[in-house]
């Protein structure tokens, strides 16, 4: 897991460096140069012209810096310092005053610095705090209108480290190097979409200048799989975890089957579906390992009981539709519920005309809302969801008390006094109906694999982008389908065994 954090969070972590630790801050940017360079290095991007686009902060003083590593390797490199430099910070002071004594080459012009074949941006770094206005707009429009390779040094210019925001406009960038930390605006949208790839570098800013602040954000990678443990030798159906599945309504079976199956592929014991009576037949004939547990036009709350009574973690909503006698199931199951409940689809629809449900004592709750359910659920518009994303997704937890997993392209996971994750898994092949149905079933099986329910949700969050990442290698980005999903999810857990 990776730690993630804001401008501000960044901030403090060079404080505490540079007055806790003693590292001189000239030592930090003369690091953070070099490890530029050396992923200019290892891409081939040492030759033909570099053109580096420095403010007056200390982000210019890395861009000055780099200005001067490059002169001195013999690189075709100019440098222009934007801005006043008579208010440029202390460091950035120092490393102009060290490149005209190398003589390091700088422009006033640039256009000239616009004609190189790569380019650098230096500008503001993740201290910017207001809309970028004036010839800095002109400066990054061209920038973005450039056919070079372009590098943003630790932050692409105009997105928010905070949140991703794009401050009135913002430099377009084939490569991200960041340093220590990813930035949490690195990977939520729409800043994401102006980094390329990001490539974090170690500087010599470590957890250790944390101290004792533990940061919001954070984000899981490949290790994380181990949260999976191997299951027991003495382990059976009963023992590998039982889960009810409330889900389909007429002509809805294909809901339930996927989230049961997604489910069965985490390796749950048992799984039962409680649907309509009309779903039976197809459902059986889907997914024979399932016990369908069927009703009629009006639910008996006491079957309905006894089967909460039998499950250790309970699904509600996949395709269950919105009659009242949806709503009475899902009023139920919240109600009466005493083991975890993931509540997805049309339950958080069933939700959102009754919040009480929330307000009142509950089980532990997991909530997958996509932007169009979460709007029905705060009331607010998407616009505004899209762009306060992260903090959406945190207010509601801590307000309602329930993990929330709010779905998109960078989908949020936030636990309530506890972590708020970031999703880099996935891609846009996964946008296909029935992809949620599969994330549910595949966070329920997480649960069921013991890991616990502060963790479970970006855990299942993770592994259902690893999946869908498969089904696009083997797919393609294009026919990924639902159930391509599902398979993904076997090859993920196979890879992972072999590595263990």
């Amino acid at each position: 897991m990776k730690d993630l954090l804001t401008g501000r969070e960044m901030k403090r972590c060079d404080d505490n460096t540079i007055q806790h630790f003693g590292m001189s801050s000239q030592v930090l940017m003369e690091r953070a140069a070099l490890a530029v360079y050396d992923e200019m290095k290892q891409r081939d991007l040492l030759k033909g012209k570099i053109g580096i686009f420095c403010g007056t902060g200390n982000n210019g003083g890395d861009g000055i810096a780099l200005a001067r590593l490059l002169h001195l390797k013999g690189c075709q490199v100019t440098y222009a310092v934007c801005g006043n430099k008579s208010h440029m910070s202390k460091e950035c002071r120092q490393q102009y005053d060290i490149a005209g004594r190398y003589q390091v080459r700088e422009t006033e012009n640039l256009c000239e610095v616009l004609q190189s074949d790569v380019l650098v941006d230096c500008l503001f770094g993740i201290g910017l705090s207001r809309n970028i206005e004036g010839d800095y707009c002109d400066w990054i429009e061209a920038w973005n209108n450039s056919d070079a390779y372009k590098i943003a040094v630790d932050i692409p210019s105009g997105v928010s480290a905070d949140d991703g925001t794009v401050m009135g406009v913002a430099a377009s960038c084939d490569l991200t190097v960041t340093f220590s930390f990813g930035k949490v605006g690195l990977y939520l949208l729409p800043g994401a979409k102006y980094c390329g790839q990001v490539v974090v570098r170690d500087v010599g800013i470590t957890k250790e200048s944390l101290l004792d602040y533990r940061p919001q954000f954070a984000a899981l990678d490949e290790e994380d799989l181990n949260w999976l443990k191997e299951p027991r030798m003495d382990l059976h159906k009963g023992t590998a975890g039982k889960l009810l599945v409330v889900a389909g309504s007429t002509q809805m079976a294909g809901a339930a089957y996927l989230s049961a199956k997604a489910a069965y592929r985490m390796g749950c014991g048992m799984v039962k579906i409680y649907t309509p009576a009309c779903n039976h037949g197809v459902l059986q004939s889907l997914i024979p390992e399932a016990i369908i547990v069927d009703y009629e036009k009006k639910p008996a709350s006491n079957r309905l009981l006894e089967e909460m009574k039998w499950a250790d973690v309970i699904l509600v909503g996949p395709g269950l539709g919105t009659s009242e006698e949806a709503k009475s199931i899902v009023s139920y199951v919240i109600r009466n519920a005493a083991v975890p409940v993931v509540c997805d689809a049309d339950a958080l629809n069933l939700l959102a005309e009754d919040l009480s449900l929330l307000r009142g004592p509950h089980t532990e709750l997991i909530l997958t809302p996509h932007l169009g359910e979460m709007s029905r659920l705060t009331g607010e518009s998407i616009l505004y969801l899209k762009d306060n994303f992260a903090a959406v997704a945190m207010d509601f937890a801590a307000e309602y008390h329930v993990t929330c997993v709010l779905k998109g392209a960078r989908t949020v996971t936030s636990v309530p006094y506890h972590k708020t994750y970031i999703n880099t898994s996935g891609n846009a092949g996964m946008a296909t109906a029935g992809s949620g149905d599969v994330l549910a079933g595949i966070i329920a099986g997480s649960l069921l694999q013991g890991i616990p329910v502060n963790q479970a949700a970006a855990f299942g969050v993770y592994l259902h982008g690893k999946a869908g990442d498969e089904a696009r290698r083997r797919k393609g980005i294009r026919s990924v389908m639902a159930t391509d999903i599902i398979d993904g999810i076997s090859e993920v857990l196979r890879k992972e065994e072999q590595i263990r």
